[in-house]
């Protein structure tokens, strides 16, 4: 029974123990492979976060929990600082794959492709990617999200020459510091209100008469927590840092951090407000969780506006794809905001809107800034204007940017429109119609943005279109799989992913 019960706490965190391997390969390598070898590191970390990717499908938690159930127990390991569940593998998996697809998106980049500590940097973020999906500490959440972050201050800084990528490096730094400070001492509050650091812990003694009758503490300390979350998914108020650092970082960085930090983000945050604010704390006539969804709501709805109202007036690719992240953070937030949901499957189907939405997001943004870094190291230009031409200059890079944008938009067949129609879906079914149909007209605002962006590639002249921008092959790799995700997420493969996310979902309210 011991050894089974050590071989499911390794299991459980084989990912992270393949990270750590990957990363001292790369360091080697980096050290002893000359600088004519050294871009072939990006595909030593390319395929060593691939293979990690399927770790977490191939030793699923039901599978070992079909093995022995009462070994495994809740799914609580590592003395309670990891959740061993579906959900925690799902959001390991798309970080794993954010990871590798920008490993390979790097390879090309001036000042970077040929770093091999650019790529153990990505390595070790990751890690703490993967650590915040399945985090059910306090100190094991807090951890993570400094192992997340702190290569982020790196990698967004890491064209020492380039003053954007300094000055979006240093602006990432003092902003994400400030809201770290400020999400640890609601962490500490939590911690000195109850005795407690284990998440499931936390709400049993949430849970009793003696703190239901005062539950102002929480709200004082989930106020705190609500700034940290909010910075990490670039939510407003909290959004603005976003624009600058998404436009002076280096592009496969930035595809990186709007992505893989945004997807693990969720995660933690849904396990997080789940588990520690359960309905039964009352404020009057309402439940913690209540009042924390209403609060998620209003933040949904102020994020998707605001995010694509200043999008509109963008005149540079990757500005408007931080206001689109502002914006995309707003709809999963929809997705949080419904786990108000009176029944455990109404609340499954609104984690499992959000896992959906994150997964068909990581595809379609990764689509989107692999052609602009193409464009951008081919032509040294970053301006909406100057992609003029481009179904001509490269008509596959052009279809690819519009099926990425047309996924943004929420537009068939591509996978947008099944991850916005599970969250509005979601948001109804939980009696917010009223925030979806703030969804819809969002959408609608959204899709004009990137409906000009779609025209000018295929519309407007420009004097270069007799200058094709070439394509290496890690590229066609990285805008093949892509592309083939982002259709079949929108099609045949949608039902399936929703169906497994669901029932990912429910191991999140088991006891």
């Amino acid at each position: 029974m011991n050894e089974f019960h050590l071989g499911i706490n390794l299991l459980a965190i084989l990912p992270e123990i393949g990270l750590v391997l990957l990363a001292i390969a790369i360091l080697a390598l980096d050290l002893y492979w000359p600088e004519s070898r050294r871009r072939n590191i990006a595909y030593v970390a390319a395929v060593g976060l691939a293979f990690l990717a399927t770790l977490p499908v191939i030793f699923s938690p039901d599978m070992i929990r079909n093995i022995d159930p009462e070994a495994f127990g809740n799914g609580l390991l590592w003395g309670g600082m990891v959740r061993y569940d579906m959900l925690s593998q799902i959001f390991k998996v798309m970080v794993l794959i954010a990871a590798a697809l920008t490993s390979l998106m790097a390879i090309d980049v001036k000042g970077v492709g040929r770093k091999g500590e650019f790529y153990l940097i990505v390595v070790v973020s990751t890690l703490g990617m993967t650590l915040m999906s399945g985090a059910a500490d306090l100190i094991m959440a807090f951890v993570a999200l400094e192992t997340t972050s702190i290569p982020l201050y790196i990698l967004a800084a890491f064209k020492r020459d380039d003053n954007k990528s300094a000055e979006s490096g240093l602006k990432y730094f003092l902003y994400g510091s400030f809201a770290s400070g400020l999400m640890l001492y609601g962490l500490s509050l939590l911690y000195g209100f109850t005795g407690h650091t284990n998440l499931y812990s936390l709400a049993q003694f949430l849970n009793t008469e003696t703190f239901a009758s005062n539950p102002l503490p929480a709200l004082g300390a989930m106020a705190l927590v609500v700034v940290g979350f909010g910075f990490k998914v670039s939510a407003v108020p909290f959004h603005f840092w976003t624009p600058d650092v998404y436009e002076g970082a280096p592009t496969p960085v930035t595809a990186f951090l709007s992505v893989a930090s945004k997807a693990a983000s969720f995660a933690l945050l849904a396990r997080f407000f789940v588990a520690v604010f359960p309905e039964s704390v009352v404020i009057g006539e309402q439940g913690l969780q209540t009042f924390w969804v209403q609060l998620a709501a209003v933040l949904s709805v102020i994020s998707m506006t605001l995010g694509n109202v200043i999008a509109l007036a963008q005149r540079n690719i990757k500005r408007l794809l931080a206001y689109s992240s502002i914006a995309q953070a707003g709809y999963t937030l929809m997705g949080v905001a419904a786990i108000q949901a009176n029944t455990v499957d109404g609340q499954s189907q609104a984690v499992a809107a959000i896992a959906f939405y994150m997964f068909m997001y990581v595809f379609t943004n990764l689509l989107a800034f692999a052609v602009v870094i193409l464009f951008s190291e081919a032509t040294g230009s970053e301006t909406i204007a100057d992609l003029a031409g481009l179904s001509r200059r490269n008509p596959m890079l052009a279809l690819a940017m519009t099926i990425g944008l047309l996924s943004l938009g929420g537009v068939p067949p591509a996978a947008g429109f099944f991850g916005k129609f599970f969250l509005f879906k979601s948001a109804v079914e939980s009696g917010m119609v009223w925030l979806a149909l703030v969804g819809v007209i969002n959408a609608i605002i959204a899709l004009y943005y990137y409906l000009v962006v779609i025209k000018v590639m295929y519309v407007d002249r420009s004097e270069d279109e007799n200058k094709p921008i070439p394509v290496s092959r890690p590229y066609v790799w990285v805008l093949g799989v892509t592309t083939v995700a982002v259709i079949a997420l929108g099609t045949f493969a949608a039902q399936p992913i929703f169906i497994w996310a669901v029932e990912s979902a429910k191991s999140l309210f088991a006891a």
